[in-house]
């Protein structure tokens, strides 16, 4: 397309596909007369500079003399187009000026008058610096221009128009950033700022009109907050949209012209021969603009085009009828080049319009790498602890602050079973974890984390209790297997959360279940519970679309009598969309088997990311990274069942279930409080090296939340065994009665303040 319409912004993605269009519709004569390189001149929609006000008469400017092709053309090229005289006074020019940067802004002058950029009266203006110390230079080139000077004409607009355009520079060096606002897009220019005159103001335009308030948009481009930007597939919807409207403004343009040019042939064919040797075109060839005709012309003869125009003015019998002609072959190559493009932004409409609204994905998967780093997880909740601390030690008089660092909401246990069954699904694949290692991981996901979280246990398939029984028979019929160190295998089948005592707590309510962990544990838990959102999150959005889809299904049958298939969707009649097979009855479910063909490599990640943005829209990002965050998680299971310190947290579990340490109705707590505090020393002993983490699972009226405590195992409080020591002493004493003092039984005879048993 960059080919085709140069002037337009090049597409690299369309341009690379329609090389031979592209070829087919270039001009005909040479290559395409590109823009002046100004880079602060405003363009017009046509391409062509936008002119400033010259502030003479209305009546149409002389035709102007060509006095410089632009910089880059030396005075050999220039002498092949000018008389002696004028290659003289160039040369002395060049020769006064001395100086060749101020030779070639000279000629830089020179040629923005040519592209009809300004007017006679600002290049003398612009010349001035160059030549108004050379008097009989300036002079020459003043009548070379035919500029004369009068009281009343262009000397006056000389004079007035330096003043316009210091004002013009005021306005420019207001720094609106500082200026007091109205909204986000207006500002109020400031009270020094000296307003132009305008005599042509009646009182009611001076009341009602305003000189204050002035434009002042903000750019997504220029903002500093990346999520305003536009994201790189709106850049490829606008690129479409802008090549369309390039397109559309060149066809309008070049029937505008043909238009103009039928207007004058039918002029001249009702002219005789003498009335149509007379005949002459102005610059407006026959139409109501000077601009649009020329820049038609232009696109079509190129270089040719100043030779045509001149032609058409001079001679129009025998030039409009072949000008007419060629435009409308042109116009009918344009339209066949029109239909071609479209096919190519549809295409490119619909393959990026899903993506372009979502402009969180791309971010999203950026940082959800970062996020789900344990070293990221195991810092948030350490800033929290040592939060609280600095809290603690500025905050001497008050209590210091205690109780959770963090809390975790379970709120749909149906979803535990989801996570389960993708988790156990990708680490039944992994050949890098044993068939021990795999049972056990089995376990601590269908048995031990339903009943921390007073949820169903999973059930274990047919196939696995077959495996158990088959492992069961060699075990038997061999003498001890062997490990490849020598020790002897543990068996595969005994079940390791069998009876405990979070599993008797399920169908209670107000309870608790208490576990002390490490840091492995503790993001698992904080990876599980992020697993277990994002998926309900996506449940939630899929009731959604289900309620929303229903609502127009009644409304469409009750107010329009209408029975809609999943295939009358407008989108789908108007074949934007090809219809979905899936009803959005089965979008979750449809989602989890896409999760689990994107952990088996049977999925591409782009075909997963495209189908979930046309299920769930916008709001489908939060599963674009799930085969990342199941990834994690099973490589910290793999942690769990191998590490020597996890293995032991979860022994020290199943030992103290037994002492009533591991949890229980919130109503008895306190009497557990000696056993759980005697667990929690053990732990902290367990776990000096590494951080201990104390989870509380608590189910509250029937909503399950998890309470994450850092434990501060570092500072030895050495008053603890002796308080012990004391508190020991004193219940000894109470409980016997050999203890008391001879004073205080006679004491307790005269006037006892205990009931006697």
């Amino acid at each position: 397309f960059g080919q085709f319409l140069p002037d337009a912004n090049s597409s690299v993605l369309l341009g690379k596909t329609t090389p031979d269009r592209a070829e087919s519709v270039r001009s005909d004569h040479g290559p395409t007369v590109k823009r002046p390189p100004l880079n602060k001149q405003r363009l017009s929609q046509n391409g062509l500079p936008i002119r400033r006000p010259s502030g003479v008469a209305t009546t149409p400017p002389a035709k102007k003399k060509s006095l410089m092709m632009g910089k880059g053309h030396g005075m050999t090229e220039f002498s092949k187009l000018s008389t002696s005289t004028e290659t003289m006074f160039f040369e002395k020019v060049r020769k006064a000026l001395r100086s060749s940067e101020a030779y070639d802004n000279f000629l830089r002058c020179l040629h923005i008058f040519n592209q009809e950029v300004i007017s006679r009266t600002e290049l003398v203006q612009l010349v001035i610096p160059f030549l108004g110390k050379f008097p009989e230079l300036f002079t020459w080139f003043k009548n070379f221009l035919g500029y004369r000077e009068s009281s009343l004409g262009e000397s006056s607009h000389a004079e007035i128009l330096p003043k316009e355009r210091s004002t013009e520079g005021i306005a420019m060096e207001i720094d609106y950033a500082s200026c007091k606002r109205l909204g986000s897009s207006y500002r109020a220019l400031p009270k020094s700022y000296q307003q132009p005159k305008c005599t042509g103001r009646t009182p009611l335009c001076r009341e009602v009109l305003n000189d204050t308030w002035v434009s002042f948009p903000s750019w997504s481009e220029d903002s500093t907050f990346v999520s305003s930007k536009k994201t790189q597939y709106e850049e490829h919807i606008y690129r479409c949209e802008d090549e369309r409207f390039e397109l559309d403004i060149v066809l309008e343009n070049n029937l505008a012209t043909i238009r103009a040019l039928e207007t004058v042939q039918r002029r001249l064919s009702r002219m005789s021969a003498e009335e149509q040797l007379r005949f002459r075109l102005d610059n407006t060839m026959g139409g109501s603009s000077e601009v649009i005709h020329r820049k038609a012309i232009q696109r079509i003869y190129g270089d040719k085009a100043n030779d045509i125009i001149d032609g058409l003015k001079r001679n129009p019998a025998v030039s409009v009828p072949l000008v007419l002609k060629r435009l409308k072959m042109k116009e009918e190559e344009w339209k066949e080049a029109q239909r071609g493009f479209n096919k190519i932004w549809r295409e490119q409409n619909e393959k990026y319009y899903l993506k372009s609204l979502d402009h969180q994905g791309i971010n999203f998967k950026q940082n959800d790498t970062k996020v789900l780093r344990s070293k990221t997880l195991l810092n948030e909740i350490e800033m929290l602890y040592e939060d609280r601390q600095e809290q603690a030690s500025e905050e001497t008089a008050s209590p210091p602050p205690s109780g959770p660092h963090m809390t975790l909401t379970y709120e749909d246990s149906q979803i535990l079973e989801d996570a389960a069954a993708l988790i156990i699904h990708h680490v039944k694949r992994q050949v890098g974890i044993q068939k021990e290692d795999k049972f056990k991981i089995k376990q601590i996901i269908h048995h031990f984390i339903p009943d921390l979280l007073f949820a169903r246990r999973g059930e274990l398939s047919d196939l696995e209790e077959e495996e158990e029984e088959e492992e069961e028979d060699m075990e038997t019929n061999q003498d001890s297997p062997k490990k490849p160190n020598g020790l002897p295998g543990p068996s595969k089948s005994k079940l390791l959360f069998s009876n405990t005592a979070a599993q008797k707590l399920r169908g209670t309510d107000d309870a608790y279940n208490l576990f002390l962990v490490n840091n492995y544990w503790y993001v698992f838990f904080r990876l599980y519970h992020i697993l277990c959102s994002r998926l309900l999150r996506i449940y939630g959005q899929a009731e959604r679309q289900i309620e929303q889809d229903s609502q127009e299904r009644e409304w469409e049958k009750e107010v329009l009598g209408l029975k809609r298939d999943k295939n009358d969707n407008p989108a789908v009649q108007l074949k934007m969309k090809e219809p979905m097979d899936v009803d959005v009855e089965d979008y979750y479910s449809v989602f989890l088997e896409m999760v689990r063909n994107l952990l088996d490599g049977n999925m591409e990640p782009a075909q997963y990311e495209d189908s979930l943005r046309e299920m769930f829209t916008i709001h489908a990002y939060v599963a674009f990274t799930m085969d990342k965050l199941i990834q994690s998680i099973v490589r910290q299971l793999q942690h769990l069942v191998t590490d020597d310190i996890c293995v032991r947290v979860t022994d020290m579990y199943l030992s103290e279930c037994t002492n009533k340490a591991t949890g229980g109705l919130m109503s008895t707590q306190a009497s557990r409080a000696t056993a759980e505090g005697a667990y929690q020393r053990k732990a902290e002993h367990l776990m000096t090296d590494e951080n201990c983490f104390k989870l509380m699972f608590v189910k509250n009226r029937g909503s399950v939340s998890l309470a994450l405590e850092l434990l501060d195992t570092e500072e030895e409080n050495s008053d603890e065994p002796a308080d012990a020591e004391k508190w020991s002493d004193y219940v000894s004493r109470y409980l016997t009665s050999d203890s008391a003092s001879p004073e205080l039984r006679e004491h307790l005879a005269q006037k006892p303040v205990f009931l006697p048993r």
